[in-house]
Order: C-alpha cells, then structure tokens, then sequence
C-alpha cells in the first residue's frame, strides 16, 4: 500500500510573451510545496511566482473559493486546514480538522469547505462563516480526491483503498450511492455538465470513466504508470492526465476515449488544472519543483515556473 508522502507520516504520496497568443485576464495558481511548506502563488499571465507564503503542516490539498477571496490549503501533518486571503496574500486561519487531511473542495457558493480524512475515512463539513465542522460522512477507505457537481447539489469521493466513488448528496448530506472503479483512484474530474466522471486510478494505470448520474463505470482507458489527477480542456473534449511514473501527462480524446498524445513534463506530475481560456493546463512537478503549462490544443509544453520543492498542488488550485 502506497502512503503520503510527508516528512513525519508514513505517506504518499511562463511568461505570457511565451504563449502562443495572449491569454485571458490573468487568475492566480496556488502551487501547495509540500516539503517546502510553502504557497507559490503564480501569476498566470506573467508567470511568474509573485509570493511564497509559509504554510506549515505539509499542505498538500488545495481549494481556491469560486468568488476568488480565500484558498483553502489542506495541512496534514498538523490536522488542520490553512486559509489564505487571496486579496492579501495572508494566512488568516489555521482550523484544526484531523490528521489524515488531504482532498480539499470548497461547494459551489463558497459556504461549504469539504475535507476528505485519509485515515478515519471519512469527509468533514464545515462552514466557511465560522470554520466549524458541521458534519462528518463516512464514505470508503481512504477518501481523497473530491469534486463537487456544477449545479452544488452532489460531491462525489474517491475512495483510493476501496477502489471506488461515493456519491454525497449535499442537500442531505448522505451517501446515495457508489461505483466500483480501478484500483487506487486518487483525482478526481467531472464535466462540465456533471454527467460524466473521470477517476485517476494510480495502481491500475487506467482512467475509469463514470456516468455520474447513474455511478456506473462506462469505460476504462489505459494510460501510462501510475496516473494521479485529471483535468478537462478544449469544451471538455480532451482530458488531461498526470502519470507521475512516467514524467508525462496522457492527452485523452473524450468523444472516443482513445490517448490522443503522450506530453513529457517534469518529474512526478501530480496536480493539474485548467486556466480560465480553457487551453492552457498547469501541471505541478514533485520531483523538478516547478510547474509545467501545457497548450492542451496544440499538445506541447508552452512554459516552465519553478515554483518551491515538492509541488503538489492537489485539487482546484487555480483561483478565479
């Protein structure tokens, strides 16, 4: 059984002018440096880091707020979640939580945080207001990924050692349902319309691809070894995922479900996210401590941003 990869726990775990052509106005990634203890913040239009804030704790799982004022960083070596008020570049909170905290998704109004517990398998609810636990739901073994559906009503879990999904509803705050998956599935990815989800399944070296409405497994495709997050581009028609044995990220066809192209990165790609233009895609190196952006239409490498040692960047690490 694979674990974080943290110090004190047995674990597991470019510049604009670069670009092909101008990108939108630029949003910030939020660039977790697990064996830094770090926060890069990158300005995704220079790209450059602006800040490195110090963040203790090992922070690992990151959810940027939909309206764009906090980021909230999952600290596991100290149970906790650190919060960052994007305006000032601060750390304002640090709310205990438990001390297998890793996925990390805020819900769709920015009233909820979700903390997925690796080692009490479960995921904590808690309001942004106060950041008081409200709830906890027990789901499988080992949660982590966590992605929440575009219309707020479903948060759907992966279950990495019992190798499936949960799905929660978020009204009731109950499991309704689940889906078994390959093996070991860590990110999570869903479309646009929340019909379709994509899980990165590390032990099998494949993708389960799920109807999210139904939870049942529709296909499996293959990718290189040991895939760990997904992120969708071009109108959810291609996916994007990180294969952190292979130095690579899988290019996906959607409509077929064929691998279109095999893109090298730095090593041990973990986090991927999408900008706002919905071509650019940032890939967050372990091993290089940097992050690679991607041009997911052209299919090359565009940049390179050294960001801080161990970049992990787990989750919705790009803020509005």
């Amino acid at each position: 059984m694979q674990r974080f990869r943290f110090r004190s726990l047995a674990a597991l775990f470019g510049a604009a002018s670069l670009l092909p052509f101008a990108v939108a106005a630029a949003p910030f990634a939020y660039i977790s440096n697990q064996l830094a203890d770090t926060v890069a913040i990158v300005d995704m239009q220079t790209g450059k880091v602006v800040e490195t804030l110090p963040v203790p704790g090992k922070p690992a799982g990151v959810a940027a707020a939909p309206d764009g004022k906090r980021v909230y960083v999952s600290t596991p070596d100290n149970g906790s979640v650190a919060v960052i008020d994007a305006e000032s570049r601060q750390l304002i909170a640090h709310p205990k939580v438990s001390s297998g905290a890793l996925g990390i998704a805020t819900d769709g109004t920015g009233k909820r945080l979700f903390v997925a517990d690796w080692y009490k398998n479960i995921v904590t609810v808690l309001e942004v207001d106060n950041l008081q636990a409200v709830k906890a739901v027990t789901v499988g073994r080992s949660p982590s990924g966590l992605t929440v559906s575009p219309d707020n009503r479903w948060l759907y879990v992966a279950n990495r050692l019992s190798d499936s999904v949960s799905k929660i509803d978020l009204e009731t705050l109950k499991v309704t349902g689940s889906v078994a998956v390959g093996a070991h599935p860590f990110g999570l990815v869903l479309d646009n319309e929340g019909k379709r989800l994509y899980t990165a399944n590390v032990e099998s070296n494949d993708v389960t691809v799920v109807d999210a409405l139904q939870m049942k497994a529709i296909a499996t495709v293959k990718v290189r070894a040991r895939p760990y997050a997904g992120a969708l581009a071009q109108n959810d028609s291609r996916l994007l995922v990180t294969n952190q044995d292979d130095d690579s990220v899988s290019v996906i066809d959607t409509e077929t479900l064929k691998e279109l192209d095999v893109i090298e990165v730095g090593g041990k790609p973990e986090g991927i996210g999408t900008h706002s233009d919905d071509r650019h895609v940032y890939v967050a190196n372990w091993f290089d401590g940097t992050v690679s952006v991607l041009d997911a239409k052209a299919l090359r490498v565009v940049d390179t941003i050294k960001t801080g040692e161990g970049s992990r960047a787990f989750g919705r690490f790009i803020g509005n």
